[in-house]
């Protein structure tokens, strides 16, 4: 891809990094020849597939940081730590991502709070400050992506996903209004979300935590996309030419009813 040439040797910030679709966004960048650091509460699997693309030869490198995304201080400290180490971060990756099964009418506080501090304030807080990493360095092409959901577009008749889903449209509103504010910044850094359906990840199993069996059935009643389609739309995102602004994309299985 040859307008990915341009991220060769640049530093990517990839949240939810140890597993799915973090993992596999990780691995593209590291493979493109970025500087990827990819961070998670539970750094072990980032370390191993670290590992992994150094044996495979790729021409980028993956640095593990251990980060709780749902405290700003750690978060604050991680950007601090890219600072001194890598210079800043050129392309922000907004992936980490939970739900719980906390409906609307029954559902418990904790639960809610730790969505919107996972889904929307620590989505905020590395895009603000991604931004201002950007803005130090006068690095004017950055990229900002949100990995978002088929579910901050429309309410699926779930109670178990209704306030998750309302996190993600969320989402859809802060990546425009974060494109609104880049372009009155005068800035060409862009903002995008993709915003994926059923991926077969470990998500489902996350959900239903207490119903391994409902879980496994999400995927098996039909053929999934897969983590690598979605850091396959991220390299996309990425190598559009500059004057190019994708604001989302939405992708679903064939299969996908809704």
């Amino acid at each position: 891809m040859v307008l990915m040439e341009r991220w060769k040797g640049r530093v990517a910030l990839v949240t939810g990094a140890s597993v799915g679709i973090g993992a596999a966004i990780a691995r593209a960048l590291v493979q493109q020849g970025m500087r990827v650091v990819g961070c998670a509460r539970n750094v072990d699997k980032i370390e191993k597939l670290a590992a992994e693309c150094q044996s495979a030869g790729l021409s980028g490198t993956l640095i593990p940081y251990k980060c709780d995304l749902s405290n700003e201080e750690e978060i604050l400290s991680m950007f601090s730590a890219i600072k001194t180490l890598h210079k800043g971060v050129d392309v922000c990756i907004n992936n980490a991502g939970l739900s719980h099964s906390e409906p609307l009418l029954s559902g418990r506080t904790e639960g809610w709070r730790n969505m919107i501090d996972v889904n929307v304030l620590a989505l905020s807080i590395c895009t603000r400050e991604a931004y201002r990493s950007m803005k130090e360095r006068n690095v004017d092409d950055g990229h900002i992506i949100n990995i978002n959901c088929i579910a901050g577009h429309r309410v699926t008749p779930s109670a178990d996903e209704h306030f998750y889903s309302a996190t993600k449209y969320a989402v859809t509103a802060l990546t425009e209004g974060v494109r609104q504010e880049l372009r009155e910044a005068n800035t060409h850094i862009r903002a995008t979300c993709i915003s994926p359906g059923i991926v077969e990840t470990e998500f489902a199993f996350r959900h239903h935590n207490s119903d391994p069996e409902k879980a496994a059935s999400v995927y098996e009643s039909m053929k999934c996309l897969k983590a690598e389609d979605i850091a396959s739309a991220v390299t996309f995102v990425l190598s559009a030419p500059p004057h190019v602004q994708i604001g989302d994309i939405q992708m679903r299985p064939v299969e996908q009813v809704s």
